[in-house]
Parts: structure tokens; sequence; C-alpha cells
């Protein structure tokens, strides 16, 4: 059974927090993730934008939004524990 965690926040990001939070993903420790997305406020008015599934992750730069999106998708996720890896 998939399951789907998600939030908006308006908390901004680095593409380093970003890179070692999908890298994080791969650990299992979060659930059995199949894909997570987002964008979010990066650094000096930038937004970053990023895709993953396990073992390979894409982060750009991204067009600006209103809030930041963030969006988990697998299987016996631990919502908490992800609340915690994205500082929310």
């Amino acid at each position: 059974m998939f399951a789907s965690w998600g939030r908006e926040t308006p908390k901004p990001f680095t593409q380093a927090d970003i890179a070692r939070i999908l890298t994080a993903l791969d650990s299992g420790e979060y659930g059995r993730i199949l894909r997570a997305k987002g964008i979010v406020n990066g650094e000096n008015g930038a937004w970053i934008e990023f895709d993953y599934v396990p073992e390979e992750h894409d982060i750009r730069t991204g067009h600006p939004d209103y809030t930041g999106r963030l969006c988990v998708i697998g299987a016996e996720l631990d919502e908490h524990k992800l609340a915690e890896l994205f500082g929310l």
C-alpha cells in the first residue's frame, strides 16, 4: 500500500541541504521511498526544484512560487522522521 507525505513550507533551503536530504532518503530509514519531488525557497531569492527516485537525484534552479512544496511517495513512510529530516 502506497502512501504520500506532503507539506507546504516557507523555510529556505540550500542546494547542499536538499542533496543531503535526498541522499538520506536512500537509507531506508524513512520508509520505502519510491518518489519525492518539490520546490523550495533557496538563497538570495532563488528557488530550488528537486526530483528523487531511489539512488537518482536531480536538483536544479526553479521558477518562483508562493511557498515551498514537498511530496514524498512510498510505503511504510515514517512521517515524523520525514518532517524532522526536512526540518519542519
